[in-house]
């Protein structure tokens, strides 16, 4: 598994360009697994924090209790749109892999100072960072991933 810091030490500029994608827009959207298997779409807020990917969620939700029972999980950007303009469209990001909750209260004053108490926190667990975006010209989807321990994988499709 590899942390935040990992993908800003192995591709500082990918890395950065994936944050701008995410900090764009305020809600981002999570999947996790119902009990029976099933997807779950919800939306989130997420940080880039001490050199890892957090979020916070309420106590009661079902995005909660579904990854306490299978951390599986993928977060989605909002599609990045300049001022409204479809036209603009400057692509999208996912990171993937298991969320892990932070129940210990020392490492959790890593990342914030609400008490444990307050609504669960978990620590994005990376396995692959997505980035989709359009490029070159005439312009050509471009899909970029980011593996631990691998080089950048670029890919266009046609």
């Amino acid at each position: 598994m590899a942390r935040w810091q990992d993908v800003v030490d192995a591709e500082p500029d990918f890395a950065a360009e994936v944050q701008r994608v995410f900090d764009a827009h305020l809600h981002k959207t999570v999947g996790t697994l119902r009990r029976d298997g099933a997807p779950r779409l919800s939306g989130l807020e997420l940080g880039f924090t001490a050199g890892d990917v957090t979020f916070g969620m309420m106590p009661g939700s079902r995005k909660v209790a579904d990854l306490r029972r299978d951390p599986r999980t993928e977060v989605h950007s909002a599609s990045f749109i300049v001022e409204g303009d479809e036209a603009s469209w400057q692509g999208d990001a996912r990171i993937s892999r298991r969320a892990r909750e932070v129940t210990d209260p020392e490492e959790r004053k890593r990342y914030t100072e609400t008490p444990p108490e307050a609504h669960p926190l978990f620590v994005l667990d990376i396995e692959r960072v997505v980035r989709v975006k359009l490029d070159g010209d005439p312009p050509h989807l471009l899909i970029q991933t980011w593996r631990p321990g691998q080089p950048l994988e670029e890919t266009f499709a046609d």
